[in-house]
């Protein structure tokens, strides 16, 4: 399929609303890919800066959504904390965490009293869809929020870059985000086969609270040969990382 075709394709199927097409979007050439971690043996690269130690989702740079409405990312750099209104690259993998306190205030770093790595079953072995604190109006009996706090963790690997970035997504883009997985899936793509750029939009809750939503959009098209080679690097960092013990990290309450 030529890049003339891919467009005509992706635009009758896709909700350019929510998806945005660019006016010029191509395959990407694996030998001149800027995905340096999809052409090297990145792995490998790891083992040797780290010996022995074993790789955690702690030592990956976390970007969260930002306060008071703000549409900048605070991005983690070499030289410190980098604003950023947008973040671009590969989706290798993500979970969708959740994890409970029995206090509605929980001291920051509070690890939860109960958390999911993948929202189905809980660390005890429950199904989370039985639990009471996942009804909708658990939270506080006022709202219609859960008690139990959902998030979307996505694991983004960036262009020049050997490691993703984590990128935490919160319960009130969850759906959005799952959106642009099933619009993918109407095109026959693979979350790993395209390159998604994220960015954010200025919202107001019911209450008058102002927060930011996450905006998810295809910007261009992988060759074959790169989007096997980004699930399989997805793949392998999933298979030595220890994910539940990320995940109870990761929910603490911040």
């Amino acid at each position: 399929m030529n890049n003339i075709e891919l467009k005509k394709s992706l635009s009758n199927q896709i909700e350019t609303r929510n998806i945005a097409i660019p006016e010029t979007i191509g395959q990407f050439d694996s030998e001149h890919t800027e995905y340096i971690a999809l052409v090297n043996n990145a792995l490998e690269l790891i083992h040797d800066n780290l010996k022995t130690q074993s790789l955690s989702f702690q030592l990956f740079d976390t970007v969260k959504s930002p306060s008071g409405g703000s549409t900048v990312f605070s991005v983690p750099g070499i030289s410190g904390e980098e604003a950023e209104k947008e973040l671009v690259g590969i989706i290798l993998d993500y979970t969708t965490p959740r994890a409970y306190w029995d206090t509605p205030d929980p001291v920051e770093g509070t690890p939860p009293v109960c958390f999911s790595q993948d929202s189905v079953v809980s660390c005890d072995g429950k199904a989370c869809s039985k639990c009471h604190y996942n009804d909708f109006g658990s939270k506080d009996g006022e709202s219609q929020a859960k008690a139990c706090k959902e998030s979307v963790l996505i694991l983004l690997l960036r262009p020049n870059n050997i490691l993703p970035l984590l990128v935490r997504i919160p319960v009130t883009s969850k759906f959005r985000f799952l959106k642009y997985m099933m619009r993918l899936v109407s095109t026959m793509k693979s979350i790993h086969s395209v390159v998604t750029k994220i960015t954010l939009e200025k919202a107001t809750s019911k209450t008058g609270k102002p927060y930011a939503l996450f905006h998810f959009e295809a910007v261009s098209v992988l060759s074959h040969k790169e989007a096997m080679q980004a699930k399989e690097y997805g793949k392998q960092l999933m298979e030595i990382l220890n994910v539940s013990d990320v995940i109870s990290e990761l929910s603490s309450a911040d």
